[in-house]
């Protein structure tokens, strides 16, 4: 009965038939990525610092230099004329000049504290005598 119907049909199974096609969608077509190109690195090329204009390069003082300014420091009277060219010449070291400055700055503190302190201890040294001349008699 089943080959009745496919005889009928017209379907004969010992025939080869062709197979049905399937469809299949059709590969993807895809590029290479495109990058850009790497960047070109130049080696770092090398300029010494150029001096400004009106600025000089100063050498480092040595202890010699040092030496030297404070053995000038010990002379009378020219010790503070050259405190006050070092501190705020324009043709002088930096570390030098900084030196100064900050050497005058603690003069000046110091002239301020023993001022102050001379006047307290001569109004004590004071209040002591003018006891002592006028006899007031201190009971111990």
């Amino acid at each position: 009965m089943y080959e009745e119907e496919n005889q009928q049909s017209g379907y004969d199974q010992n025939e080869q038939s062709e197979p049905i096609p399937v469809y299949s969608p059709p590969p993807p077509q895809y590029a290479p990525p495109q990058y850009p190109p790497p960047p070109q690195y130049a080696p770092p090329q090398y300029s010494p610092p150029q001096p400004q204009y009106g600025t000089m390069q100063w050498p480092h003082m040595k202890v010699g230099n040092w030496l030297v300014s404070m053995l000038l420091m010990l002379i009378p009277v020219a010790n503070i004329v050259l405190v006050f060219v070092w501190a705020f010449g324009s043709d002088v070291n930096p570390s030098k000049k900084s030196f100064f400055q900050a050497y005058l700055i603690l003069m000046l503190i110091s002239i301020v504290i023993g001022t102050i302190l001379g006047i307290l201890f001569g109004a004590i040294i004071l209040a002591v005598l003018s006891d002592a001349f006028y006899g007031i008699p201190y009971m111990y």
